[in-house]
């Protein structure tokens, strides 16, 4: 049988050691193919180049194994993996990551792991995209490679109808103390921002982005809580950002009338 062909991407540059890992992942499953940015997009959410070319290059990296290099952002790599590197072929997954930090709760807005998972998804095309809590690139990334394997099989060897996106998150801690997988919802935080101020030496203001994460909810049935308690967090996702809690009590609106 074909072996599946499984698309490779991140937003921590090519030469991340959690690609690395979720290569190694992908190379038992089936056949990777790596489309990653050059140098680190952490935090660009779903940002698309459009006022600049993007450039791709061949790179010898992953021994016997193709990569290429984007000059774009983590959904970039995407798009030109699907409409252009293998326009002539059916990709059977695409895996992002393994992100150095957390993209549980609030943060799958502002990922590049995820956005580019997401992307993906947009496609029909199966997609997890996979975080260490650990923002160390020293980080021992074992236990992240044993469970990404588990989820990425399972994702390849059942329909999933429903769902073609999962966000995953993994504690850190040795694979000897984590206590399996948790599937779960997205826990409810925000950041509160703190821009600290400086000055160059021309005497210009310039900004730092600073804060601390606030968790808003202690509820047993999400990633925050999951990842805490010694799981690993599945989250099934979706691009569809509709309330429909909302619709019927704004539906009114429909009836609002011009008032100029």
């Amino acid at each position: 049988m074909k072996k599946p062909l499984i698309l490779v991407t991140n937003d921590d540059g090519i030469t991340s050691p959690g690609i690395k890992a979720l290569i190694e992942c992908a190379a038992k499953l089936g056949t990777p193919f790596v489309v990653a940015p050059d140098s680190p997009q952490s935090g660009q959410g779903h940002a698309i180049t459009l006022t600049e070319p993007i450039r791709l290059k061949e790179v010898d990296i992953f021994s016997g194994i193709t990569a290429y290099e984007c000059s774009g952002t983590p959904a970039d790599c995407v798009k030109l993996a699907k409409n252009v590197l293998l326009r002539d072929q059916q990709i059977d997954l695409c895996v992002s990551g393994i992100n150095h930090g957390s993209n549980a709760s609030i943060n799958i807005i502002y990922s590049g792991t995820m956005s580019a998972a997401m992307e993906a998804s947009i496609e029909g095309i199966k997609s997890i995209g996979f975080s260490n809590v650990s923002y160390s690139y020293k980080a021992d990334l074992d236990a992240c490679k044993h469970y990404a394997h588990q989820v990425m099989r399972a994702v390849l060897q059942d329909d999933f109808k429903d769902c073609h996106l999962l966000n995953v998150n993994f504690p850190d801690l040795p694979l000897s103390e984590i206590k399996g997988l948790k599937v779960c919802r997205q826990g409810k935080g925000n950041w509160r921002e703190k821009f600290l101020e400086n000055r160059d030496p021309r005497d210009q203001p310039y900004y730092w982005l600073a804060g601390e994460f606030l968790e808003e909810e202690h509820d047993k049935d999400t990633d925050l809580w999951a990842l805490q308690n010694g799981y690993v967090s599945v989250v099934p996702s979706k691009h569809d950002l509709t309330d429909y809690k909302a619709l019927k009590s704004i539906h009114h609106l429909e009836n609002i009338n011009d008032a100029s």
